[in-house]
């Protein structure tokens, strides 16, 4: 058995209660700094934002050869004492007794200790993780991950594997890639999925609650910061359910999955808070602990009228919210969360149930400060002959909805499920001004590296 001291995470050796020890760390080198007498070594493990230094001297075997010739980049592995540091702003640093090259670094890598434009990262996103920001991403997105996972677990719901292909248009209008030579093998046309809704419905009326979390795509041709081909959504469904209960659940989503975001990833939301977008803590803490305003869109309409904002949209009845009047309501006009509802019928997917004034659906979007909607959602169809006029209304074909009008003809009961982008989710919590740089590999018009 190796007498080498065990291997620990930065994480963990900052958390310790008291210095001591002998410790051994692996990790790359944000900075090396070599003194006259001593090399200065800051080792990030990815385990957490903070990194943690090494001090080396000269009476190092391998100093020379090894030590002295160390610079950003490289993969070290370092054995030595922890101590409590005489440095600012670090706790403990490590006096090496040994200190090992793993991996080296040409002399054209291309992350020096100075600050990178997004833009250029994007086209290095092979190494952009190792950054501060990216990192802090990668940790957040994590935590979000896990917090959705175990928000739907205590309350019962069953994860869902929804198919990617799919023969169906969830949305009724989303614009969806074309798989090439899917009518050879699968002897019909099929595309890639914009939702996983559709079979989580089919789910939810055998086991009641159910979510999907997975990838979906997206064809629109759009540049903007805010969309992306392939994305995260999470989707879950609910039976014996209407838009009350629906609003009430997805309430409780935000801000437990927010909360988690605020107490586990602390050191990276400070990060966010300091370097990215200034108020970002305070703007999620006031999502969580907001009482969130609920008004229809009919309601919402007249607000937006009144206003005497000068909108690039213009606003009247039965136009769909842009995200100009989305933030209005959310920032200035309410200053906390919004829930709007009851959209008009002709701007809403045909599987949204239908009321009795045959103008508006049980629809609802969730507005935050920042970013405007953040979640939609919707208590679903169940009655056939509503269903069935709504599919045709839409220009689809009911013969290719069989299986979902069949839902309703078997047993059908009140349901209602939300659908949330990932991406959107995260891009609001770290405050990242642009979605691809919340996701580890972007797909948009015109590139798909990596």
């Amino acid at each position: 058995m190796s007498d080498a001291a065990p291997v620990a995470r930065v994480s963990e050796l900052l958390a310790r209660p008291s210095a001591g020890g002998a410790v051994r760390v692996r990790g790359w080198l944000r900075t090396a700094r070599h003194a006259k007498n001593l090399s200065f070594l800051e080792i990030s493990d990815g385990s957490c934002f903070a990194t943690i230094q090494a001090v080396a001297s000269p009476e190092l075997d391998h100093y020379e050869s090894v030590v002295a010739g160390l610079g950003t980049g490289c993969a070290v592995e370092v054995e030595g004492e922890l101590v409590e540091s005489p440095g600012k702003g670090q706790r403990y640093e490590l006096h090496a007794t040994r200190v090992e090259l793993v991996g080296g670094v040409d002399d054209d890598y291309p992350l020096q200790k100075k600050r990178h434009s997004f833009e250029y990262l994007r086209t290095i996103a092979h190494l952009r993780p190792r950054t501060n920001t990216f990192g802090a991403v990668l940790r957040v997105r994590h935590a979000a991950a896990r917090a959705i996972h175990d928000f739907f677990d205590e309350r019962g719901f069953v994860l869902l594997q929804s198919p990617i292909i799919t023969t169906s248009d969830a949305e009724g209008a989303g614009e969806m890639f074309a798989i090439e030579g899917a009518e050879d093998f699968f002897g019909r046309e099929a595309r890639l999925t914009v939702s996983g809704q559709l079979e989580a419905e089919m789910v939810a009326l055998a086991l009641e609650r159910v979510y999907t979390f997975g990838p979906t795509f997206r064809a629109e041709n759009s540049n903007t910061s805010r969309h992306l081909a392939e994305f995260w959504m999470i989707e879950p469904e609910v039976a014996f359910c209407e838009l009350d209960g629906l609003v009430e659940l997805t309430v409780d989503f935000l801000r437990f999955v927010l909360r988690r975001i605020l107490d586990e990833r602390g050191d990276d939301m400070a990060f966010f808070d300091q370097r990215i977008d200034k108020g970002v803590i305070e703007r999620l803490e006031h999502v969580v602990d907001a009482d969130f305003e609920r008004l229809t869109y009919t309601d919402a309409i007249s607000l937006l009228e009144q206003s005497g904002q000068s909108f690039e949209h213009s606003v009247s009845w039965g136009m769909d919210l842009q995200s100009e009047h989305e933030r209005y309501l959310a920032e200035e006009k309410i200053g906390r969360p919004v829930v709007v509802t009851d959209y008009p019928a002709a701007v809403k997917a045909f599987y949204m149930y239908l009321n009795d004034d045959e103008r508006t659906v049980r629809a609802m979007d969730v507005l935050v400060p920042r970013v405007g909607e953040i979640v939609g959602g919707a208590q679903r169809e169940h009655r056939v002959d509503v269903l069935r006029r709504r599919i045709l209304e839409a220009g689809l074909s009911d013969e290719e909805y069989w299986w979902y009008l069949d839902l309703r003809r078997y047993g059908s009961v009140p349901h209602a499920g939300f659908g949330l982008g990932f991406e959107r989710l995260v891009q609001f919590a770290t405050g990242m001004a642009n979605i691809r740089d919340v996701i580890p590999f972007p797909r948009v018009p015109g590139y798909a590296e990596f």
